[in-house]
């Protein structure tokens, strides 16, 4: 929670302080980045998995799986700023659930996994561009992501729930176009690696460890500017 709210105070942080910066960094009214400036909200749709990092996956064992998918979905806000007259760097926020789950269906004789499914999930990072055009720019990404992945207990008659929370970064990259001076659309692709949790069990936490999971998504996001 401390590093979610120091890095949410960062992005708010740089956000006061873009315009400034925008004000001595940017280029000719007409330059190609002039389009791609301001504050901007968006909704973001897309396809998520998640999978074991390890180099072998035991999708083939029917009581292993170690993969789960699902559809994207959530918001995202963020800020720009021009640099010189095709560069752009910005500030975001993200914040999305997931319909990715795995369902046990076999009747285990033993208190075995019954479901594994993704929760919510809180993004902040930055990203740079370059506009090749006023209608399209290129940009890559990167930041920390905050994840609750949630399970279920049951040996076919009782149930106990869980969860477990992770830490990590994300990378990624796409296209933004701009559909008119206050809407855009983007397509982008992220990978996210989580390498730090800890469980929550009827409001207990435990210590936290070592994972390591990795995260895919294609998403698309159309959104407004201000």
């Amino acid at each position: 929670m401390k590093t979610i709210l120091a890095s949410v105070v960062a992005v708010s942080a740089l956000a006061v302080a873009a315009p400034a910066f925008a004000q001595d960094t940017a280029g000719t009214p007409d330059a190609p980045n002039r389009t791609f400036v301001g504050p901007r909200v968006g909704a973001v749709l897309g396809y998520d998995i998640s999978r074991s990092g390890s180099s072998v996956d035991n999708d083939s064992t029917r009581d292993q799986k170690q993969s789960i998918d699902g559809l994207l979905y959530g918001g995202e806000i963020g800020f720009d700023v021009p640099v010189g007259t095709n560069l752009v760097v910005g500030v975001e926020g993200e914040a999305t659930g997931s319909t990715a789950k795995w369902t046990n269906r076999f009747e285990p004789n033993t208190f075995n996994l019954g479901r594994v499914s993704a929760g919510r999930d809180l993004y902040v990072g930055g990203r740079v561009g370059y506009a090749m055009s006023p209608k399209a720019m290129l940009y890559v990404k990167g930041g920390y992501t905050n994840m609750h992945y949630k399970l279920q207990g049951t040996d076919g008659t009782t149930s106990e729930d869980y969860r477990i929370t992770t830490d990590g970064y994300r990378v990624g990259g796409g296209l933004e176009y701009a559909f008119s001076p206050k809407t855009f659309g983007k397509i982008e692709y992220r990978y996210s690696n989580y390498s730090r949790a800890n469980f929550n069990f009827d409001g207990n936490t435990s210590d936290r460890f070592d994972i390591d999971t990795d995260r895919h998504q294609i998403v698309a996001t159309y959104g407004l500017r201000f």
